[in-house]
């Protein structure tokens, strides 16, 4: 274990220290190695009294760690603002301080790093023809999982006061993150205890160029669903999706997923969450407007 993480530390290129305040402070990662993928980029937020205490913390994973915290870092000059969003629902008593890693995506690598692998497997051909055009590449989303459950988990966990367990470990990302963090709760369940899915993009690749394809698509979720789900056991997961822009098309995608969740015997508002968010578009600031009311359904303690 001592070889393991001292290789680990090894491959972090240097962390620099953001800001510290009563906020929580920030800590980032560049040029973090990841077998098989392109190098990794981290923005870790410490929770306020980290550094004042002995305590332990949950701890909860985010891709596109860039679009989280700071605008100067962000694509679209617009944040989910997670620090605040996470302060927001620990006001509320019923969610405890989370670590966040927010994990950045790799450029144009990123529609093949968030793609689940095993779904991509399953696709109908026509769709599976697309998403080859789409990633411009080998689908590495294996290797991603591989990577955040494995390798990053045990740097994390040996380097941050963490509580280790599945029930402490969450997963949250938007669009093909969403897709990404579903993917992680399918695959590793007994890593990700939680996972927000937050408008993600079940048809794939762009919907105007799977018209036609559209049940197809829907029956391959549903299959992917069938097979990995199992009982909750303790689990939640939370999925929503607006109804403009990109979002608009999810709704019947969504709805075969829902009734999955159901067929399963996942009990809705306790177990798992599907919200409709009228109006809401598929981006930063809808997600950002909506995050507290995610994080506060999602991590709440347990009764």
């Amino acid at each position: 274990m001592f070889r393991l993480l001292a290789a680990l530390a090894a491959l972090i290129g240097f962390a620099m220290p953001l800001a510290a305040e009563d906020k929580g402070r920030l800590i980032e990662y560049r040029d973090v190695a990841a077998a098989g993928l392109p190098d990794q980029r981290l923005s870790i937020w410490l929770p306020p009294g980290y550094d004042a205490s002995d305590k332990r913390f949950p701890v909860l994973y985010m891709h596109d760690g860039h679009n989280l915290f700071d605008v100067k870092n962000s694509n679209f000059n617009k944040i989910w603002a997670a620090d605040t969003a996470m302060l927001a629902a620990v006001q509320t008593g019923k969610v405890e301080p989370h670590i966040i890693i927010g994990i950045w995506a790799p450029g144009p690598d990123r529609y093949r790093q968030y793609l689940p692998r095993s779904a991509y497997d399953a696709a109908p051909p026509a769709v599976r023809a697309h998403m080859d055009t789409t990633a411009g590449g080998a689908v590495v989303s294996d290797r991603y999982l591989a990577w955040i459950a494995g390798p990053l988990k045990a740097w994390v966990d040996a380097s941050f006061r963490t509580r280790t367990g599945r029930d402490d470990t969450a997963i949250v990302g938007s669009s093909m993150g969403g897709l990404m963090s579903c993917y992680a709760f399918l695959e590793a369940p007994k890593v990700f205890g939680r996972a927000g899915c937050v408008s993600s993009h079940w048809p794939a690749v762009d919907p105007r160029a799977v018209a036609g394809e559209d049940s197809g698509v829907a029956q391959m979720w549903d299959a992917w669903f069938a097979a990995r789900l199992g009982p909750p056991d303790g689990r939640r997961v939370w999925m929503d999706h607006g109804t403009a822009t990109l979002d608009q098309f999810y709704a019947p995608y969504q709805q075969v997923v829902d009734a999955r969740f159901t067929v399963a015997g996942w009990q809705r508002g306790r177990d798992w969450e599907s919200r409709v968010y009228e109006g809401a578009e598929h981006e930063e600031n809808a997600w950002a407007a909506r995050l507290p009311e995610v994080f506060g359904w999602l991590l709440a303690k347990r009764p």
